[in-house]
């Protein structure tokens, strides 16, 4: 009888674990999710990147492309897609003090295809953004895929 109880009670632990997505896994959820969005409110012209990030050129620039090193002025939104709640927006020009690289990897990746004077759309999969720790306030939840209208400014 005590063999049966214990074999029924790890059974159940085993049952009531909640299964810890590989990086891996979350991204190709990510991407799903992120493609499904794209295709529902039917945005033209994306280009996948091989990172998992979606972007879409709204107007292309003219000016310098930005490396990491770079330093941007940029005017944007963020936004949760899930919910398409904005959690920042910045619609006067915001000069960050520091290189690109100190930013959200999809920012690193995403303004570096696009030139001084470029405005776009960045679909970034929540590894390229907080993970799944997600903001400290709150929010931006754990492995959330975030959405950013963005205008590159600047590039020094």
């Amino acid at each position: 009888m005590k063999k049966i109880i214990f074999g029924l009670f790890v059974e159940l632990l085993g049952c009531s674990k909640d299964k810890t997505l590989t990086v891996e896994e979350q991204l190709q959820k990510d991407i799903a999710t992120i493609d499904k969005y794209v295709t529902d409110n039917s945005i033209a012209n994306v280009v996948q990147d091989p990172s998992g990030l979606r972007y879409t050129i709204v107007a292309l620039g003219t000016g310098v492309k930005p490396t990491l090193t770079s330093k941007l002025t940029v005017r944007y939104t963020g936004y949760l897609l899930s919910t398409g709640a904005n959690f920042d927006v910045r619609n006067t020009a915001v000069a960050f003090t520091d290189p690109l690289s100190s930013l959200i990897q999809g920012w690193q990746i995403g303004f570096q295809l696009l030139p001084e004077g470029s405005k776009a759309i960045l679909f970034i999969p929540s590894g390229l953004g907080y993970g799944p720790t997600g903001t400290g306030n709150r929010s931006i939840p754990p492995n959330s895929n975030l959405g950013f209208t963005v205008e590159l400014v600047k590039v020094r």
